[in-house]
């Protein structure tokens, strides 16, 4: 969350629960539901000055000519660390070995990430139907297995290589 270099980043995490976050979830908020707010610490520059670049130009060739879900980000010009391009780029690595080894026909990996946090906060597998044992067991497969991803394959194993 942007914001001005005056707000502390724990004000600015405060504000965002009590004001967005718990109104939102009403009686279904928990005190123990785990909640990312700029984990990297203050998050002051933004918008173009901190984000410009040559992004964007081959968006549907990137994936797969739209065979595959797209949430709007595109690949080339933009560094290792980018979440949005080393994050699909594993899914698409996680999805051909699930295929390759006989669990499904077809399968999507759908993941989703707050900035700094190692892990994935959301995993999801979609076989379209196709799989040989339940979904639920690739997930856990998986989860099992981000250890070593994470080692290797992470945007910060990649960011120190360059």
């Amino acid at each position: 969350t942007q914001h001005d270099p005056s707000v502390s980043n724990s004000e600015i995490k405060d504000a965002i629960i009590e004001k967005v976050i718990k109104p939102v979830c009403g009686n279904m908020w928990q005190d123990d539901i785990e909640i990312h707010v700029n984990p990297t610490g203050k998050f002051e520059i933004g918008g173009p000055h901190g984000d410009a670049g040559l992004t964007g130009r081959k968006i549907i060739v990137d994936t797969y000519g739209g065979f595959g879900r797209h949430g709007g980000g595109a690949f080339s010009g933009k560094d290792p660390s980018k979440v949005d391009r080393s994050a699909c780029y594993m899914c698409r690595y996680i999805a051909k070995n699930i295929v390759a080894g006989g669990l499904a026909e077809r399968c999507e990996v759908q993941v989703a990430y707050a900035i700094g946090v190692a892990e994935p906060v959301s995993l999801m597998v979609n076989t379209f139907g196709t799989s040989k044992i339940p979904e639920e067991d690739i997930e856990n497969i998986i989860r099992k297995n981000q250890r070593n991803y994470r080692q290797k394959e992470s945007p910060y194993y990649y960011r120190r290589r360059i």
